[in-house]
C-alpha cells in the first residue's frame, strides 16, 4: 500500500492485457494485447527509460456471477460483467501502487473496469480524475437508448453513472464520474438517442468537424487547462478507431474521416507534455482486421508519443512559436 497522497510516478508503468471481445459487433479483440505486444509495447517504453511491469493477461473464469438481474438489451452482460468487477478489483490495485496502469483491450467495454478502479483511487487521495475519450464514438447509449445492445457502446454512459447497468459491479462500490469530467475528442459517429442524452447532460463534444475548423493543437490546450484548473488527473482511453481507417484499419467498427497519423501525434505529445496523464486503455484493435499489424505498430508508435518518445529534443513548450528552419 502507498501514502494516500500519492500521485502516480511517470516512471513506472503496468501494463495489464484485458483479452475480452464480447462487447463490440465483430469478435477478434481478444488478441488485442498480443498484437500490441507483438509490436514492441514493452521494448518501446522500456527505451524511453520508463520501469515497465507487465502483469499479464486478466481472466475471468474464477468469478462468479453476481445476484442482479441482467438487464434487457445489453449482449453477454454476465460475462462484461466479470471483467468489469475483476478490471476495477486490478486497476484500483495498480494505481495504489503508484505506476501508471495500461490496459491492453480487448473492446471498449473495458473501460467500465479499468476507469472505474483507477477512479476509486483517486477519490481516496481526493483528486478529480478525468476521462479524454478518443473515440469515432461517444459510447454514451444505455439498454434503453442503444440500437445494437453491444455493451461497448455504453462504456462512457455507465462511467458517468446514467441507469440501466447499476448492478455491473456486483457488491463493488460505483466510482462514478459526473459528465463534466469526460472529454469526448475525435467523435464522428453518435446515435439519435445518444446524442440526445449527450446534450440533456452537456458532455463536452470535440467532433471532428471541430477538430477541423479549430485544430488539434487549440482544442487539446482547452482540455488540459481545464483539467488543470480543477488540479485534476487524466486518464486517456484510446480506441484505435479514433485514428482514420487509412491510418489504422484493424478495428471493427471503422467510420470515415478519423484523425490523421500526425493530429494523433500531436495528441499525444501534448498530453505528454502535460503531465497530467495517470492512466491508459488501448482498446478496440481487432488483429484479424488488420494489415500485416499496420495498426499495432501505429498504436505503439502513438503509445511511445504519449511516454515521451521525441524525433528531436524540444526545449521549448508545445504552445511556443515554430522555430525558423
Amino acid at each position: 500500500m502507498v501514502n494516500a497522497n500519492n500521485t502516480g510516478s511517470p516512471h513506472r508503468i503496468a501494463v495489464l492485457g484485458a483479452p475480452i471481445d464480447l462487447g463490440a459487433s465483430v469478435r477478434g479483440t481478444l488478441m488485442g494485447p498480443a498484437a500490441l505486444r507483438t509490436a514492441g509495447l514493452v521494448t518501446l517504453l522500456e527505451s524511453l527509460g520508463l520501469q515497465v511491469t507487465d502483469y499479464g493477461d486478466l481472466g475471468i473464469a474464477d468469478i462468479a456471477d453476481a445476484s442482479d438481474t441482467p438487464p434487457p438489451n445489453a449482449k453477454y452482460y454476465r460475462e462484461i460483467q466479470r471483467w468489469s468487477r475483476v478490471l476495477a478489483h486490478r486497476g484500483y490495485e495498480l494505481a495504489q501502487t503508484g505506476a501508471i496502469p495500461v490496459f491492453l483491450g480487448g473492446d471498449h467495454s473495458l473501460s467500465m473496469g479499468s476507469v472505474t478502479g483507477v477512479a476509486r483511487h483517486w477519490q481516496d487521495v481526493r483528486r478529480e480524475l478525468f476521462v479524454l475519450w478518443l473515440d469515432a464514438h461517444a459510447d454514451y447509449n444505455t439498454p434503453a437508448t442503444t440500437i445494437t445492445a453491444n455493451m461497448h457502446g455504453m462504456s462512457a454512459a455507465f462511467l458517468c453513472g446514467e441507469p440501466g447497468l447499476d448492478g455491473l459491479l456486483g457488491d463493488d462500490p460505483r466510482a462514478c464520474l459526473t459528465p463534466e469530467q469526460l472529454e469526448l475528442f475525435g467523435t464522428r459517429s453518435i446515435d439519435r438517442l445518444e446524442k440526445e442524452l449527450l446534450r440533456a447532460r452537456s458532455v463536452r463534444i470535440a467532433d471532428m468537424r471541430a477538430i477541423d475548423e479549430f485544430g488539434v493543437g487549440v482544442l487539446m490546450r482547452r482540455v488540459i487547462e481545464r483539467v488543470r484548473a480543477r488540479n485534476g488527473v487524466l486518464h486517456v482511453s484510446f480506441d484505435v478507431d479514433f485514428l482514420d481507417p487509412e491510418v489504422a484499419p484493424g478495428v471493427g467498427t471503422t467510420v470515415p474521416g478519423g484523425a490523421t497519423y500526425r493530429e494523433a501525434h500531436l495528441v499525444m505529445e501534448m498530453l505528454h507534455d502535460s503531465g497530467l496523464v495517470r492512466s491508459v486503455d488501448i482498446v478496440e484493435l481487432n488483429p484479424f482486421l488488420d494489415e500485416r499489424g499496420k495498426t499495432a505498430r501505429v498504436a505503439v508508435e502513438l503509445i511511445g508519443s504519449l511516454f515521451g518518445q521525441q524525433i528531436t529534443d524540444r526545449p521549448t513548450p508545445s504552445n511556443a512559436i515554430v522555430p525558423e528552419h
